[in-house]
């Protein structure tokens, strides 16, 4: 009985502490506020909600990019603010035309000297037999000079041969030099024609395959324009490859040409004719149209080509059509002309990459073959390795001294 009664009395009191606790827990929460203190309460910015009214604006100049400047160039308090010109390149002056085929003879002679220096010891052999007029015959045929070309060739040294009697090493050189020479055409006009009308520019438009070098070729024959004193206005009309139109562009940038282009994909005639327009209305001697390099194949490129032709007469005749053409491709380069000529009518030929083979007779069988001047021929990778084609330099490069 008495252990019944201890253990209520522990339960009721047990029962009175929480009791307490529970009370002073309520009465913490409910105390009154505590009297205003001298010392001043910071409150931060309450964050804005959805919906909240934004702030309104505060009537503030506001400066625009060019004015700030980058870091450091902050003008004081009251003095005009620094503008950072952007640092534009100076222009390239190109190296003078004439005479640059002489200055890249070495450069041609390198590439080519097996021809002349194969032909020359043929031709010294104490017996010029059957045998050995094959070899020269198959010498001229290897270097792309071509059967008709080659079998007039042959026949002529081998009556001068028999008349004069020549066995000196400079005799024979100099009865090959002008046999060459006479091949090559002395009565053709090779002067790129650039004088247009009294108040129209001259324009040449560029056309070719892929890979032929073609925009680069345009570019660089702007730099001999220039070089000759000559303003070019440039026309991209190459919109099929996507960095036809900035190549030709840095290479104009480079010597003050501008470039006329369009988007991508783009209309090239329309191009092609804007180029023009702009050429007129700026009152430039040249405009040179580079055209997208189409492959002979595709009869519908082709067509698209002699709308190009078609729309820029619209402003006059064209003075020059150049086909640009790759001196390695040997044969495979005359199949490309004669397609060409069938829809332009070709006015002169572009030879590139003629230090890279010692196929050089390509020049005799392509003009053969068209009936129009190499004008142009191109010996290096250099900005200034274009140059005009000069019969005497060529054939003395081919056969050296």
């Amino acid at each position: 009985m008495e252990i019944v009664i201890l253990a209520v009395v522990i339960a009721l009191v047990a029962v009175g502490l929480i009791s307490g606790l529970v009370v002073s827990s309520r009465k913490k929460k409910q105390l009154p506020p505590s009297a205003p203190s001298s010392t001043p309460t910071i409150t931060a910015p309450a964050e804005p909600h959805i919906g909240d009214e934004a702030e309104a604006p505060r009537d503030e100049a506001r400066r625009t990019i060019e004015e700030v400047g980058p870091p450091g160039t902050e003008a004081p308090a009251g003095e005009a603010p620094v503008v950072i010109e952007p640092e534009i390149p100076p222009l390239e002056v190109p190296e003078p035309t004439e005479g640059r085929l002489v200055r890249l003879r070495a450069r041609l002679a390198r590439s080519q000297n097996s021809l002349g220096k194969g032909l020359l010891t043929l031709l010294s052999r104490d017996n010029l037999d059957e045998d050995t007029w094959e070899e020269i015959e198959d010498t001229l045929l290897t270097a792309d000079v071509g059967v008709a070309p080659t079998q007039e060739l042959v026949e002529r040294l081998r009556e001068r041969v028999r008349i004069l009697g020549t066995r000196t090493p400079e005799g024979l050189r100099t009865l090959l030099r002008e046999e060459l020479i006479t091949l090559l055409g002395t009565d053709f006009d090779r002067a790129v024609k650039t004088e247009g009308g009294a108040e129209t520019p001259g324009v040449v438009m560029v056309v070719g395959v892929n890979g032929t070098g073609k925009t680069t070729t345009t570019g660089k024959l702007a730099r001999v324009l220039v070089a000759d004193g000559r303003s070019v206005v440039l026309g991209a009309a190459d919109t099929f490859r996507a960095a036809a139109a900035d190549q030709l562009q840095t290479w104009g940038e480079r010597v003050g040409a501008r470039t006329v282009r369009g988007p991508e994909g783009g209309d090239p005639a329309s191009i092609a004719f804007d180029a023009v327009k702009e050429g007129i209305a700026e009152g430039a001697d040249v405009v040179l149209i580079d055209t997208a390099g189409r492959l002979h194949t595709k009869t519908g490129l082709m067509d698209e080509l002699g709308k190009v032709k078609r729309v820029v007469e619209k402003h006059g005749p064209l003075d020059e059509i150049l086909l640009v053409l790759d001196a390695t491709t040997g044969q495979n380069g005359l199949v490309q002309a004669r397609v060409f000529a069938e829809v332009v009518d070709i006015t002169g030929i572009v030879l590139t990459k003629l230090d890279g083979t010692a196929k050089g007779g390509i020049v005799i069988a392509v003009q053969r073959e068209l009936g129009v001047p190499v004008k142009l021929i191109g010996l290096g990778e250099g900005p200034d390795d274009l140059a005009p084609f000069e019969p005497d330099a060529f054939v003395d490069a081919l056969i050296g001294d």
